[in-house]
């Protein structure tokens, strides 16, 4: 996605180290169902945690084009992994929105602070003093267990009903529940996060309303300028290509033997060489189409203020879209790799878990980006989901 010689955070450069050691530990991984201590350290040392932080609390302020190109190169790997180094990098994005005061405070020992972290608005909060009350129980957080901080929503009373705040809460306020069962992504160790009556200063909180408009805090970095909808599908679907690209890569050595061995005079069982072929490319046009798909979502999210309705309408709808094609292409991978792809020794089969699992992320539902993006294209209203709600 972009070209790993030109300068940036270091995360494009440093991407094939974190994904060679995410390999090697990816089947304990599995077993333990949390990254080993020693991958998350490296995706720390590569940058990942420090390249949206701001400059002027140590971080790199960095680009989506290159994250996304690092996240891409580690998921071939180890999708959990990649998923993992992408939230790392988002929620410290999110944390820049907090106030001056409140980004020294989780910032104070540098710019690799490792923030986890949700949006989703669980939690329940009320004003006490100079700050809020909060209490909440934040499931599916992952690589929770190696966290340093965690930035999670809660609602508070706002006129006759609710507005969601998000707070900073440091590792010492919350514990963590071993809830995660999923059978896909166990490696991401996407805990459930416990949060009883927590006092959080009015500087370590801000509305999530400002994680939707353009702008945070004094920041002046295009990266802190776009809004969150432009850029929270790439934060989920990079993973997933990356691991669609490692998919093809295995079943592509797999199809060649089959190839080489299959032979008109001696056909033997099983499908001919065309099958093959047409497997491998239709299975590439599709990750490819995907791919090009991503690298335009991430350079128009690296404009910043810049980025118009539109294109945030339509950046939803290319992620939700790059989903499908990718969970395509790796379930016709997995279906034609035969009954060895199928063992619990090939990798294959974890990434055909991973795949299916991530793509069923919220933001990567293709029906409400198909909404938001045909108001937005056809100018049917002022806001995409607002008016599909209004519909409803």
């Amino acid at each position: 996605m972009t070209d790993q010689s030109l300068p940036g955070s270091g995360v494009a450069r440093a991407a094939q180290d974190v994904a060679s050691l995410a390999a090697l530990r990816a089947d304990q991984a599995e077993e333990d169902r949390q990254l080993s201590a020693d991958v998350v350290r490296a995706m720390v040392v590569a940058g990942f945690a420090r390249h949206f932080v701001p400059a002027d609390h140590g971080g790199s302020a960095g680009t989506f084009e290159e994250l996304s190109a690092a996240i891409t190169v580690i998921g071939a790997r180890c999708a959990a992994a990649a998923w993992s180094a992408s939230l790392m990098a988002n929620l410290a994005r999110m944390a820049a929105y907090l106030p001056e005061e409140g980004r020294k405070e989780v910032w104070k020992d540098g710019p690799d602070t490792l923030i986890v972290g949700g949006v989703s608005p669980v939690g329940r909060a009320h004003a006490e003093g100079d700050g809020w009350r909060l209490s909440g129980t934040w499931a599916y957080i992952s690589v929770v267990d190696h966290s340093d901080w965690a930035l999670v929503s809660g609602v508070v009373p706002a006129g006759a009903g609710y507005e969601p705040r998000l707070f900073a809460l440091p590792r010492e306020v919350y514990t963590v529940e071993k809830t995660w069962s999923d059978i896909g992504m166990r490696a991401t160790g996407s805990n459930t996060l416990v949060a009883e009556d927590v006092f959080v200063p009015a500087t370590l909180s801000f509305p999530v309303r400002d994680l939707l408009e353009s702008g945070a805090g004094e920041s002046v970095s295009p990266c802190h300028a776009v809004p969150l909808p432009s850029v929270n599908g790439l934060s989920f679907c990079t993973p997933i290509l990356g691991a669609a690209e490692g998919a093809l890569e295995y079943w592509s050595h797999y199809a060649a033997q089959k190839i080489r061995a299959w032979s008109p005079a001696r056909p033997g069982p099983g499908p001919g060489r065309g099958f093959y072929e047409e497997v491998l490319a239709r299975c590439s046009g599709e990750i490819d189409a995907a791919r090009l798909l991503l690298e335009r979502a991430a350079r128009v999210a690296d404009k910043g203020p810049g980025i118009t309705a539109v294109e945030t309408a339509r950046n939803q709808r290319d992620c939700a879209l790059s989903a499908d094609l990718l969970v395509g292409a790796v379930n016709r991978l997995f279906r034609a790799s035969g009954t060895a792809g199928h063992s619990d020794e090939q990798p294959l089969q974890r990434i055909w878990r991973d795949v299916n699992s991530a793509a069923g992320h919220v933001v990567l539902q293709f029906g409400p980006c198909a909404t938001a993006y045909t108001d937005r294209a056809l100018g049917l209203s002022a806001g995409g989901h607002d008016s599909q709600q209004a519909r409803q």
